[in-house]
């Protein structure tokens, strides 16, 4: 039932003249489905104020709530059809609604309440449905969702991964929105974390390594009370930039279960890394910064090795904020192993010298669909210098794409043979005694493989065309701002 919802809803907003791209009705479903969980978890919290005979007085007040505005009930329980909508019902949602809405921010206790998730995500979007009537009509399919049991949120929390999937496929850059989930459940499984360490993410964007993590962590053993206050508001933090990856990556944690994600809305760049603190710091940062963005000057004297890659940027700012004896699982392009440039030297050497990179994993072009960047993931603890760095490089007997996507038995080989770092065709460790000094080149050479010519598919080829193309084109526009 859900699946033809969503479908309908997509079919109601793609007639809609506000709505011209999946991201818009990612965006859309968002906020209308995110106001409908809320009505439905004030209902759980009030039924249970009632069993233990206490009062409880809800969020939102009555003129504002789901069932008065959205789905107003005739006394046989359907929808009032004499409810606002065309123009009345625009008029309500953006001269009222959303400004009601947004004034949470401001009276909410803290950060990490749901008040205060209210506020910022009506503070940073808007209602783009331009017909009163076809949001009539997407409010009414979502008064038919319910979020009331753990199925049922589960199915959603699937559902909804799958837009948000269809979401990054439809933007030029699909790594932007979507990380394949077998490779973060991968990341996940190497880096190992435990309950009462905190995951941090910097670069959220939809909450992929969040989400997973947070699933990772309730199945590991049974959990107490304690153990699921502390995964609900003292585990997963997270920063985003973009106004649409920051809401979705909220809703995609509240439909995976997190109440009131600790996600907030900024530039993790613009914070200068010297201003880092102990209590900043994490027990464990997994994350896929954006890869092919150029950063202005300003946003580069933040930090001490000075580049205008924002993965490398990131790459700083991660290490900087990881506690002593801190894990990583961190997606960064494979050129950054072998760039000559001083920048990418000087950030391998830091990362060598302060950091254990245990493990480096290679992946094929085609990982990320729509992006034909080649990729690897370092895996790395903070506090010691790095001695030996394992390597495994992923082959694979088919070319990767959107008809062909990376699934977990693909790293099954690389899950296992991680745990010793054993040699293998695909598998081999270099000392670091053996590394060059001065360029600290950590170019993927594997000893165990015969020379050969690798063909790359024609996808492969055509989707690096259009990442170089995309990288000029951000050039020429950074060329352009500065004269």
């Amino acid at each position: 039932m859900f699946e033809q919802t969503f479908k309908n809803i997509d079919d109601i907003l793609h007639k809609d003249a506000g709505c011209g791209s999946e991201l818009d009705y990612v965006e859309q479903t968002s906020w209308v489905l995110f106001l409908k969980y809320l009505d439905d978890l004030e209902k759980d919290k009030e039924n249970a104020a009632v069993l233990s005979g206490e009062a409880y007085t809800r969020l939102i007040e009555p003129t504002y709530q789901w069932t008065t505005w959205a789905a107003p009930k005739l006394e046989d329980g359907k929808i009032d059809h004499n409810a606002q909508t065309g123009d009345d019902l625009l008029d309500f949602v953006n001269n009222e609604l959303f400004p009601y809405l947004k004034k949470f921010k401001v009276n909410a206790t803290s950060a990490d309440t749901i008040e205060y998730k209210i506020g910022e995500i009506f503070g940073e979007l808007k209602n783009r449905i331009q017909s009163g009537y076809n949001l009539r009509e997407v409010v009414a399919l979502i008064d038919e969702l319910r979020f009331r049991t753990h199925a049922e949120q589960l199915e959603m929390s699937h559902l909804y991964e799958g837009k948000i999937k269809n979401m990054g496929n439809a933007g030029r850059n699909g790594g932007e929105y979507y990380t394949p989930r077998p490779l973060i459940k991968t990341i996940i499984k190497v880096v190992n974390p435990k309950i009462g360490e905190t995951v941090y993410d910097g670069a959220v964007g939809s909450a992929g390594f969040l989400v997973e993590a947070f699933d990772y962590l309730r199945n590991t053993k049974k959990l107490s009370t304690q153990d699921i206050e502390t995964l609900q508001k003292k585990t997963f933090y997270g920063k985003e930039k973009k106004s649409l990856a920051y809401i979705i990556g909220i809703m995609n944690m509240i439909l995976h279960g997190v109440e009131a994600p600790n996600i907030i809305h900024t530039n993790t760049l613009s914070e200068n890394i010297a201003d880092i603190q102990e209590k900043d710091r994490y027990n464990v940062v997994l994350a896929n910064p954006p890869f092919g963005g150029k950063e202005r000057a300003e946003v580069q004297e933040n930090f001490p090795i000075k580049t205008g890659e924002t993965a490398s940027l990131f790459l700083q700012h991660f290490i900087k904020i990881l506690k002593a004896g801190g894990k990583a699982g961190i997606v960064i392009k494979n050129t950054f192993l072998s760039n000559t440039d001083n920048a990418s030297v000087a950030i391998r050497k830091e990362l060598l010298e302060n950091c254990n990179l245990h493990t480096v994993l290679d992946l094929p072009g085609g990982t990320f669909t729509g992006a034909g960047v080649k990729t690897v993931v370092l895996f790395f603890t903070k506090g010691e210098p790095t001695k030996k760095v394992w390597f495994y490089q992923l082959k694979l007997d088919r070319n990767l794409g959107k008809t062909s996507p990376l699934i977990e038995k693909d790293l099954a080989e690389f899950v296992i043979l991680q745990k010793t770092k054993g040699d293998s065709e695909n598998s081999w460790s270099i000392d670091i005694s053996q590394v060059n000094t001065q360029t600290y080149d950590l170019s993927l050479k594997n000893p165990n493989k015969k020379d050969e010519i690798e063909l790359r598919s024609v996808e492969e080829i055509l989707n690096n065309i259009e990442v170089l193309d995309e990288d000029t084109v951000e050039i020429l526009n950074s060329i352009r701002e500065l004269l």
